[in-house]
């Protein structure tokens, strides 16, 4: 099936070149586009190596010069606008950029924003969403690429990348719970821009931390904000990496969203990936919302499983868990 709004507006898609796609998803569909001429800009791990499983020609920045591009609309604003400037400055001068998102996506507000800017085609709006162009010009988008932010003192993150505005609560209760003492050999899953990993180092006792996160923008923040030599910083889908010896622990922070929607199974992957990655006297250290359903697959993955509570007193929100000396699993 054709993508639905793409197949209705390509009408100016240049006859050779390069065609810079801008954060397609896994199962975008480009059908109507000529596929060796695509070059996909997409820095979220699985969907990268989906992409390239494709036969699409992925990398995690823009390569340009282009002579068109697409951007696939993300939900947060900044984000957006970040990715749009992206295009604008890696895309020939007059050469189009399609803005392709769904209403919920806010593509009205982004297209109003860029007609006060640039002169815009007329939106095709079709299947909850719409698309437009408009002709990429040197500096026209400067103001909107994406500006550091400092989230904590010593840190720094960009706009799309978790809790880029300030330290997640659920990290910062688990950072609360870590003994003085951790074990030599440590992993940080899904480590962001590398907070949770700087309160890790802090711990006496680490001698290497291996900061294992899907998300590449995230992790080059990570590499600033945590210049300890004993970090290793690894871009990797964690639910399905190996590493090449076991750790003796793990903390994360696990996500629990695909896209818009909550997926506790994202979750429980996450903790199945763990505990494949510890030693069989290895511990984890996991922070979650309490309504998830993770207790289950915690218990089927761990002979010990408790409930910590922070110094500050138990949270309603958070549940911090320590699970101890994995229970061997069928290889995947």
């Amino acid at each position: 099936m054709s993508h639905p709004r793409l197949s209705l507006a390509l009408d100016a898609l240049p006859a050779e070149g390069r065609i810079a796609l801008f954060r397609p998803v896994a199962g975008t569909d480009l059908s109507d586009l000529p596929a060796g001429r695509l070059y996909a800009v997409q820095g979220f791990r699985p969907d990268h190596d989906a992409l390239a499983a494709r036969g699409i020609a992925v990398a995690p920045a823009p390569e340009g010069p282009y002579t068109a591009a697409i951007v696939f609309l993300p939900r947060a604003k900044a984000e957006a606008r970040a990715l749009i400037a992206s295009a604008c400055a890696t895309v020939v001068p007059g050469g189009p950029v399609w803005v392709d998102g769904l209403k919920t996506d806010g593509v009205d507000s982004v297209l109003k924003d860029l007609r006060a800017r640039v002169p815009v085609s007329d939106p095709i709006a079709k299947a909850h969403g719409k698309i437009f162009r408009f002709a990429a010009a040197p500096g026209v988008l400067s103001d909107w690429q994406g500006q550091p932010a400092s989230p904590a003192p010593g840190f720094t993150t960009l706009p799309g990348v978790f809790s880029a505005d300030g330290v997640d609560r659920g990290s910062a209760l688990l950072a609360e719970c870590l003994p003085a003492t951790l074990p030599a050999r440590m992993a940080d899953v899904g480590a962001g821009w590398g907070w949770l990993a700087a309160q890790v180092l802090a711990r006496k006792g680490i001698e290497s931390l291996d900061l294992i996160e899907a998300e590449h923008a995230a992790l080059d923040c990570a590499k600033r904000n945590v210049p300890d030599p004993r970090a290793r910083f690894v871009w990797a889908d964690a639910t399905v990496w190996m590493p090449e010896s076991r750790y003796s622990g793990v903390v994360m922070n696990p996500p629990f969203h695909t896209g818009r929607a909550a997926d506790p199974g994202l979750g429980q992957a996450f903790i199945r990936a763990a505990a494949g990655m510890l030693s069989l006297s290895g511990t984890l250290w996991m922070v979650a919302n309490r309504h998830l359903p993770y207790d289950e697959t915690l218990r089927a993955c761990f002979h010990e499983v408790a409930e910590v509570t922070p110094p500050s007193g138990r949270d309603s929100a958070f549940r911090i868990t320590r699970a101890e000396r994995p229970i061997p699993q069928r290889r995947r």
